[in-house]
């Protein structure tokens, strides 16, 4: 098999004989046969039914997979690239809202030597004004906090090849981020830009909770932030402690503090305090140094390896 497409499919019932026929256009414009791995994640609807109903009269060969409750779009991908078989293989969302003709381009980069990774990013979107808001808000602190390769329209949609998919699904982390590890991976990589359309069917089960949810496990899987801040803030604020120690003793000793005991309290709690938030720091970073090793990411990939050949002496 030369070509996979993987579709996670979570409330998307009434988006499925759009899908189908949309899947049935791509296989029709590659050069070569596709086949397509449904991934039904728990969904509460008839979509499972749909698919089940309409897989043996697919014009396409296709697999249906059904996980036994909604663990989440990132665990349906990884269930579908291990259960794909094709060298290429791209990543589409049900709802239709990446255009096809994205997956076709994704593939075709692929099979054409291109890249290891082509990235979808939004170049534009038809959405309602505070989606589109409150995705430019996420994005840009994504970008900033966690992945600064990020493109500005952020990413839902990814194609491989077969190594990168290897690679990909050694990393087994269960409270990541999908895309984050796209980049944090490396590989030859393209960025193919295009418009999300206007949802059709349904609502969208990416939510604002889901959003921060997602947006908090990037920020603990893949950086150090918030113990940094700690550690700065513990650090200035000791820093500010002897200054208002300082000016505390100055002004008990020229009689413009007389409550007594007034200067030695606030000149432990302005200490111990900051000291706290410093000590905190470092006893994060070593968690934090810990937590990495947990994650048993690889010290480095190798991307590709060339011999000669010859025998050496």
């Amino acid at each position: 098999m030369k070509y996979s497409i993987i579709i996670p499919v979570y409330r998307n019932e009434e988006s499925i004989p759009r899908l189908i026929d949309a899947l049935t256009g791509i296989c029709r414009d590659l050069d070569e046969p596709a086949e397509v791995v449904f991934v039904v994640d728990g969904s509460p609807d008839g979509s499972y039914a749909l698919l089940n109903k309409a897989i043996d009269s697919l014009d396409f060969p296709a697999q249906l997979l059904a996980h036994s409750r909604n663990f989440g779009s990132y665990p349906a991908i990884r269930s579908g690239l291990e259960a794909a078989r094709g060298q290429f293989l791209g990543v589409m969302a049900a709802d239709l809202q990446e255009p096809p003709e994205l997956m076709t381009a994704f593939l075709t980069a692929l099979a054409a030597d291109e890249c290891d990774v082509a990235v979808g990013t939004r170049t534009g979107r038809n959405d309602p004004f505070f989606t589109r808001l409150s995705s430019g808000i996420f994005w840009r602190l994504y970008r900033k906090f966690v992945v600064r390769e990020m493109p500005t329209g952020g990413v839902d949609v990814f194609g491989c090849n077969r190594m990168f998919r290897d690679q990909l699904l050694r990393l087994e982390e269960s409270r990541s981020s999908l895309i984050a590890l796209i980049f944090w991976m490396g590989f030859r990589r393209k960025l193919v830009g295009y418009e999300r359309q206007e949802r059709q069917e349904g609502r969208s089960s990416w939510t604002l909770s889901k959003r921060i949810d997602y947006m908090m496990d990037s920020v603990f899987a893949f950086t150090d932030l918030p113990i940094r801040l700690v550690t700065r803030i513990g650090l200035m604020g000791s820093l500010g402690a002897a200054a208002l120690g300082v000016s505390v003793a100055t002004a008990k000793l020229s009689g413009l503090i007389e409550v007594p005991g007034y200067a030695a309290t606030m000149l432990v709690v302005l200490f111990l305090g900051a000291l706290n938030l410093l000590a905190l720091g470092l006893v994060g970073t070593y968690a934090w140094r810990t937590y990495e090793n947990t994650k048993r990411r690889p010290t480095a990939i190798v991307a590709m390896a060339r011999t000669n050949r010859k025998d050496h002496p």
